[in-house]
């Protein structure tokens, strides 16, 4: 797997050089997820010291169009001086060509007894440490610009206790989901070593505008810690991208969107005891040889012009195996509504994966304040009348808000922070019928890239609430954090509804330290966790001379530093 990615990086390499051979200030995105920075400049838009018309609900950003910053990364131009820099440079006919040597960074993470972690990009479920590094270059020349910032990651992916074997009367109950997702406990039983293109692009930009080619992570809506549609749990896919740098202003207010086709990979591992047999029947049901599949997606954001500050936002994915893509309705998630009752068979929609979110962010820069929102349904098929009788019917929400006070010394604050998601059904129909976010019975691979979800971090069916207190100054930070963490919760009732036992229920409850801090040129990001697990893989033990019988419960140590190096 390590050789075939690195010859697919060399040949992205070399066209891109080509390209650049034959061939304003920087426009080089923040990757979602990037050390320091990502949390910095959303923070900063809360204060006013960066431009509030960009909603921060289509991502990756680009800094020097949406905010007026010369260097993307230097947000407060203290580092890089573009006429001094000795990487920096500029080239061809009245200096129109300019070249940006990328920040330098190096994540890891550590997890002691089993794999925890969500919303990390490349990384896998792993045990051990696992690291990534990354270095790029960025170029433009004219309308052209050439992103890459490829991706190595090394991860010891040592063995470790997933659902348990003699978790026998449920193992048939796990399957009716894992042969409904690509989602392995592991990644094969050898060190994981994998290179990726990472966060690369080559594009054509025109004013707000660029369309092109990318493998960059995106992030549709609104949430800071959970996305419905696409987040960046997974590595990035390869995918055509039509999207906007800016806010496009219009008499009635600002707009921004995106548009993409994708194509996602299986990861082409099987989920545990795949090789389990009850009463002479495997539990497993071997997926299609051919995992490819293709993603459809668009998103919408609107600013009215007479309430300042609010964003409101829609988005769509259509989500199939590239071999059933036939019609115009299977590109496009705009054209495939098909509406209809789920109950009746219809084979053109059945065969998609579908999702749809409506969302909303309203910041206040006078008050240091945002609230937020998402709600989603799977699929896009419903009749409006049925959503009026049964607005609950396979839907998914995201609130939160976070809030900065001013301390004493000027630039300082204490943030709070709270974000509560919730994908597990309430309906139980919905739970019976196996109509659990992320899993499909045609595309049964799920909504997965390489073996990971697309959307909330957590998996198919889970619910968050996180708190987080901190003090800030600047691109400073240390805080709190507490999360609660409650895993596919529709197994949960789907396996124990008769007994109701809460001794069932698969619960993270995770406190966190928390700190950013900036060293010079040196972006550091780290974080503390402890995992206690409740009733891990949602188990009993067993013993037989005790009349009340305790969850299974585990402990797990975490650790994340995230570091980036800028050039100057």
């Amino acid at each position: 797997m390590m050789m075939k990615g690195t010859s697919q990086l060399i040949r992205f390499a070399l066209f891109l050089t080509m390209l650049v051979s034959a061939t304003s200030a920087f426009t080089q995105t923040v990757p979602v997820g990037m050390p320091l920075l990502d949390q910095y400049l959303r923070r900063a838009q809360l204060l006013g010291k960066v431009d509030s018309l960009s909603s921060w609900m289509v991502r990756p950003v680009y800094p020097t169009e949406a905010f007026g910053i010369e260097d993307g990364f230097d947000v407060d131009g203290s580092v890089v001086d573009l006429d001094l820099s000795k990487v920096h440079s500029q080239f061809g006919k009245d200096d129109k060509g300019k070249f940006r040597l990328l920040p330098a960074t190096f994540k890891t993470q550590y997890n002691s007894t089993y794999a925890f972690g969500a919303n990390d990009g490349a990384f896998i479920p792993n045990r051990g440490f696992q690291s990534l590094l990354s270095i790029g270059v960025y170029a433009e020349y004219g309308n052209w610009s050439i992103q890459l910032q490829p991706e190595l990651l090394l991860a010891q992916n040592k063995d470790y206790k997933g659902f348990p074997i003699e978790h026998q009367s449920t193992i048939l109950y796990y399957y009716e989901y894992m042969n409904r997702i690509d989602m392995p406990e592991r990644f094969g039983t050898n060190a994981y070593n994998q290179a990726y293109l990472g966060q690369s692009s080559i594009r054509y930009n025109f004013n707000e505008f660029s369309v092109g080619l990318s493998t960059e992570n995106l992030w549709w809506g609104p949430g800071r810690r959970n996305s419905l549609l696409l987040g960046n749990n997974a590595p990035g896919f390869f995918h055509f991208t039509f999207n906007t740098r800016k806010p496009v202003q219009t008499k009635v207010g600002s707009f921004e969107g995106q548009l993409i086709s994708g194509f996602l990979k299986s990861s082409g591992y099987l989920p545990p005891h795949s090789d389990y047999v009850i009463q002479e029947n495997p539990v497993y049901i071997p997926k299609p040889e051919d995992g490819n599949r293709y993603l459809g997606g668009l998103v919408l954001t609107y600013q009215p012009k007479w309430v300042p500050g609010l964003f409101l936002g829609y988005g769509s994915v259509n989500h199939m195996y590239r071999s059933d893509v036939s019609t115009v309705g299977d590109l496009l998630p705009i054209f495939n509504g098909r509406k209809g009752p789920e109950n009746v068979v219809d084979l053109t929609r059945d065969k998609r994966q579908q999702f749809s979110s409506g969302f909303f962010r309203w910041l206040s820069q006078e008050g240091n304040f945002e609230f937020y929102g998402e709600y989603g349904t799977r699929g896009n098929s419903q009749r409006l009348s049925d959503f009026m009788i049964t607005p609950e019917k396979g839907r998914a929400f995201t609130f939160g808000f976070s809030h900065l006070m001013a301390l004493k010394k000027p630039g300082r604050y204490f943030q709070i922070s709270s974000e509560m998601t919730q994908t597990g059904q309430p309906i139980r129909e919905e739970i019976r019928q196996l109509r659990t976010w992320y899993i499909h019975d045609h595309v049964v691979h799920g909504y997965t890239h390489n073996g990971q979800v697309l959307g909330v971090g957590n998996g198919p069916a889970s619910n968050q609430i996180f708190v987080e207190f901190a003090w800030v100054e600047d691109m400073n930070r240390i805080g709190l954090q507490m999360e609660r963490i409650v895993y596919n919760n529709d197994f949960y009732y789907y396996r124990y509804e008769g007994s109701k036992d809460w001794r069932n229920k698969y619960v993270d409850i995770v406190p966190s330290l928390v700190g950013d801090w900036r060293f010079g040129n040196l972006l550091f990001s780290g974080k503390l966790q402890y995992v206690s697990t409740l009733n891990y893989k949602w188990y009993l033990e067993n013993n037989p001379d005790q009349y009340f019988v305790p969850g299974y419960d585990r402990k797990n140590f975490v650790a994340h530093i995230g570091l980036a190096y800028l050039f100057q």
